[in-house]
């Protein structure tokens, strides 16, 4: 059968999807999009691009995944690729930032591939951050201005120096979220690359295979020993990693499509629409239809 995508998956909002794009940022505020909408962004996804936003002033609530987060300036809002989300904005109100990129722009930045990578993939990690008014945010708040103003007027050597901003915007981010997770007194791990790696993996081959072997010798790895490491890195096993990554499409095409169960069973690979909603059931304690109705207010 043919497979439907679970939500619309653009460039930027509204765009074509685009396979080709490389060494590509991108910073607009808040308004410049989301008041052509009606304030209102729709569960959407991105490929290959990553966004920061920042939200200076006014509120909402962002749709990510099957979560629904309230949100009031200032704060910061980080998505890495393919997460299904959309937002809410107060009418008028609200202002702010929404930087996007893709992750080889980095690969210009001495150490991007792993300090800045990983701060970013760590950040990400907290989707949400909120700040009181009292947090100083002006060195970000400038960062986003001076990238902002980079992007708007096109100067001689832009691309050079819109790249060397966004190392700096997501070393400031960096520092900020973990201010706040030592706040929280939770302790902000280093990212790990086979971990990512696996990540990478799951989000490219979820659909066709779910054994751990597959993944573990893609990585050079025994299964026992992928798992060991990743239960070490996150506190769960790999093989958790891969029946969430089910769970998520599950759950996307169950709130987003209006394709049946079974449609959704064969997309995602299962031997009958029975085999998944055991599945189903097993990690979210409900059934697929009992789900699907408590995600529309059914």
């Amino acid at each position: 059968m043919t497979q439907l995508a679970a939500v619309p998956q653009f460039h930027l909002y509204g765009d074509p999807a685009d396979d080709g794009i490389f060494d590509y940022i991108h910073i607009e505020t808040i308004p410049a999009r989301a008041a052509r909408h009606q304030w209102v962004i729709a569960p959407h996804s991105h490929r290959h691009l990553s966004q920061i936003l920042l939200v200076t002033r006014g509120e909402g609530e962002m749709r990510y995944e099957a979560d629904c987060i309230g949100f009031v300036a200032p704060a910061l809002l980080l998505l890495r690729p393919t997460v299904v989300h959309g937002f809410r904005f107060a009418p008028e109100r609200t202002n702010g930032y929404v930087i996007s990129f893709t992750e080889d722009v980095l690969r210009g930045v001495r150490d991007a591939q792993s300090s800045l990578r990983d701060r970013l993939r760590a950040a990400a990690e907290r989707v949400h951050v909120a700040f009181s008014r009292e947090d100083d945010l002006t060195r970000l708040h400038e960062l986003c201005g001076q990238l902002h103003d980079e992007h708007e007027f096109g100067r001689d050597g832009h691309h050079l120096a819109m790249r060397a901003l966004l190392g700096l915007l997501l070393v400031e981010t960096g520092r900020l979220v973990a201010s706040q997770w030592r706040h929280h007194s939770v302790t902000l791990r280093r990212a790990d690359g086979t971990v990512a790696r696996l990540r990478d993996l799951i989000e490219q081959r979820f659909r066709q295979t779910r054994r751990l072997a597959d993944y573990a010798n893609a990585l050079g790895m025994t299964p026992d020993r992928l798992n060991d490491h990743c239960k070490r890195f996150t506190g769960v096993t790999a093989g958790h990693l891969i029946r969430q990554r089910l769970v998520t499409e599950a759950k996307r095409q169950l709130m987003f499509t209006d394709l049946t169960v079974s449609e959704i069973a064969y997309d995602l690979d299962f031997a009958d629409p029975s085999h998944f909603a055991r599945f189903f059931r097993r990690y979210t304690g409900l059934t697929p239809q009992a789900f699907r109705a408590g995600a529309r207010g059914g």
